[in-house]
């Protein structure tokens, strides 16, 4: 029987575009997800070929801002980490295998997805950001294959995961320090009113 994604709050992949700087992609250095996954991931960077331009001008604090909105940084940010809880989540509950390897993949392909979206305006950023990211990845292609109880790849895909929230907190420590402001993370847009990345509306 299929998981039931509607049992997990925030399992819904969040693939966001953004513009792609000069600089080349960050990339992954480990064994990537199952080939579907791959797919989409090289879909949707094939997508964002076409999308550079604004976060290139201005000052850093400027073109960093630019990047989260058009990035939706933040919420990428917050997407890994509930994809994150809903692993813990799954595996408290003793989920099926097929439920288990569901909300991994998610993380694998949320991963994939924000590396996606690098380099940033800035290089210390784009280094924290793929770092998590890859994290992110890493642990849920671990989780993914240890699903049916690989006790030693679980266990390497939790320490991933314990690993993956100080990274992306690193990385919106940086974004805060270049632009002023913290990023939202929230993975929800109540009523699409509001635009700002930085959760500035009222």
């Amino acid at each position: 029987m299929a998981p039931r994604l509607d049992r997990h709050p925030g399992l819904v992949a969040q693939a966001v575009l953004a513009g792609v700087g000069e600089q080349p992609r960050p990339r992954r250095m480990r064994a990537g997800p199952p080939a579907l996954l791959m797919a989409v991931v090289i879909a949707g960077s094939c997508a964002l070929a076409g999308c550079a331009g604004q976060e290139q001008s201005g000052t850093p604090s400027a073109r960093v801002s630019t990047w989260v909105s058009g990035a939706a940084g933040g919420a990428a940010i917050g997407t890994l980490e509930a994809d994150s809880a809903n692993i813990d989540q799954a595996l408290a509950h003793h989920e099926a295998p097929a439920a288990i390897k569901t909300v991994c993949a998610l993380l694998t392909n949320d991963g994939e997805t924000a590396i996606g979206n690098l380099p940033t305006p800035d290089n210390q950023l784009t280094n924290d950001l793929n770092h998590a990211y890859a994290k992110g990845a890493a642990a849920g292609d671990d989780c993914y294959a240890g699903a049916a109880g690989d006790t030693s790849l679980l266990k390497r895909s939790a320490d991933e995961r314990a690993a993956l929230v100080p990274l992306l907190t690193t990385a919106v420590d940086r974004i805060a320090s270049v632009t002023g402001r913290t990023p939202s993370t929230s993975t929800t847009q109540q009523d699409g009113s509001c635009s700002d990345p930085f959760g500035g509306c009222n």
